[in-house]
């Protein structure tokens, strides 16, 4: 196998740049947003669900447009980085519009936005993860990469979260000017960091263009066995925490009696705790390989994720603690499932002779969408169940326990039930990058003789004299 330079800690902080303004704009659209737009500016939970749910979905159609594009550009800087840079302005705009809305505002104002803001995103997002994948071939160093990609996400989150108390604290501002504190940092920090990776960082050369990148080629993609695995568990992996983080404060200011400044703190430690255990998954999976870190997670997940339910009301250490536990996982699925995918789009180069990397991550993120519209449409099962925001009872109390707690750790479990098996590990992806290195020499090796062959063909006309 050839060898590839191992890319410094300075280079990788700045590719992963970049997710700080996209985490601290993903999560909002999970946690603060639904629920702002319902309790302060007075949109119903029906409305806000809906207009999630939908625009996520359809959004999803644009994965494998933007994927495809993507395979086909050609640029002097390199496939993925131009589209990085193009999806900066779509995204200061929509931030500023949606982070920064009045009451008053209505449905169409909110579906208009969430359009443009998640057409911006998914550009920015599926170039800066494709890109990740071409930074180096190596089994282990893949897992490297996207531990430094999930970091920044997950920094970029807890940056984010810091913003709200602070403003409240520093300024005396209410929930609304730490709403709005969001998008300023968003707005900032998006052109900057997508300058800073687009220097920084370099882009392997694209190999020759010869195929179709399409919608068709997408759906063959999803035919593939090792890739519907891949994607269950992290549709499954994505999908539980999203749920989880959808009625974060409505579990713990009705259930556990925590006032929302206070479950702010508690979301904080959260993320602190899946920052911490950003390193131990590529360590993990040096050890045991990364479907099996994968699944370890899974579980793991699932039993403090159901250990909620134990915890006292109000802050005490016990609910901090098994926060804390819960959130080491957060970080596993992000950084394994995009490393594991970059080993598939090794095994379908060597397959079928083509580069399907754009539309390989086009997948990832369609799966990584669904869960999340999924997760906001939560809001309509919880409305279906009797829940009332402003009204408390029984039955819509039982069902917001449920849903934050054990659909979750069920969900976790199947993670590990569908990933324990997968096929693609470390051995087998050595034998694939030793066959794949074989023919690309080869194939040089022909086009170079090619070359010479046709330098010294008899018929081959001579250069012209100066007197020519």
């Amino acid at each position: 196998m050839t060898a590839e330079p191992r890319r410094s800690n300075a280079v990788l902080a700045a590719y992963a740049s970049p997710t700080l303004p996209l985490a601290g704009l993903g999560l909002p659209l999970v946690v603060y947003l639904p629920e702002y737009y319902v309790s302060e500016l007075g949109l119903s939970l029906s409305v806000v669900g809906t207009a999630f749910l939908l625009v996520r979905l359809a959004d999803i159609i644009l994965d494998p447009i933007l994927g495809g594009l993507m395979d086909r550009t050609r640029t002097r800087w390199g496939r993925f980085r131009p589209w990085l840079i193009a999806s900066a302005p779509l995204l200061m705009a929509a931030s500023y519009a949606l982070f920064m809305a009045k009451p008053g505002i209505g449905p169409i104002f909110l579906w208009s936005w969430l359009i443009v803001v998640y057409v911006g995103y998914s550009m920015a997002v599926l170039a800066q993860t494709a890109w990740g994948a071409v930074l180096s071939p190596d089994y282990q160093q893949r897992s490297r990469i996207y531990g430094f990609w999930s970091a920044g996400n997950v920094i970029g989150m807890i940056l984010v979260l810091l913003l709200p108390p602070l403003v409240a604290f520093a300024f005396k501002g209410d929930h609304a000017a730490g709403i709005a504190a969001m998008g300023w940092f968003i707005i900032v920090l998006t052109p900057l960091t997508a300058l800073l990776a687009s220097v920084v960082v370099g882009e392997p050369a694209a190999p020759p263009q010869r195929h179709e990148a399409g919608l068709k080629q997408y759906l063959g993609l999803l035919k593939r066995p090792s890739v519907q695995k891949l994607l269950a568990a992290d549709l499954l992996m994505g999908l539980a925490p999203g749920i989880g983080g959808a009625l974060f404060f409505f579990f713990f200011e009705r259930i556990k009696g925590i006032p929302k400044d206070q479950a702010g703190i508690l979301l904080l430690i959260y993320f602190v705790a899946a920052l911490a255990g950003a390193p131990l998954w590529p360590w993990l999976a040096k050890t045991l390989g990364k479907h099996r870190a994968l699944a370890i997670a899974g579980v793991m997940y699932a039993v403090f994720q159901m250990a909620a339910i134990l915890t006292p009301s109000g802050m005490n250490l016990f609910g901090v603690a098994v926060l804390v536990l819960a959130g080491l996982p957060y970080s596993a699925a992000p950084l394994l499932v995009r490393s594991m995918m970059a080993d598939i789009g090794d095994e379908e180069r060597l397959n079928t002779g083509i580069d399907r990397t754009g539309l390989l991550y086009a997948v990832v993120n369609g799966t990584v969408k669904l869960g999340f519209a999924l997760a906001i449409g939560v809001f309509l099962v919880l409305e279906k169940l009797g829940f009332d925001p402003k009204v408390p009872s029984a039955q819509g109390d039982a069902a917001l326990v449920t849903l934050y707690t054990a659909v979750p750790a069920a969900l976790g479990v199947l993670v590990c039930l569908i990933i324990v098996r997968y096929p693609l590990d470390a051995r087998r992806h050595a034998e694939i990058r030793a066959q794949l290195d074989a023919r690309d020499a080869a194939e040089a090796a022909n086009a170079a003789a090619d070359t010479s062959s046709h330098d010294r063909r008899p018929d081959a006309r001579p250069a012209p004299s100066p007197a020519e």
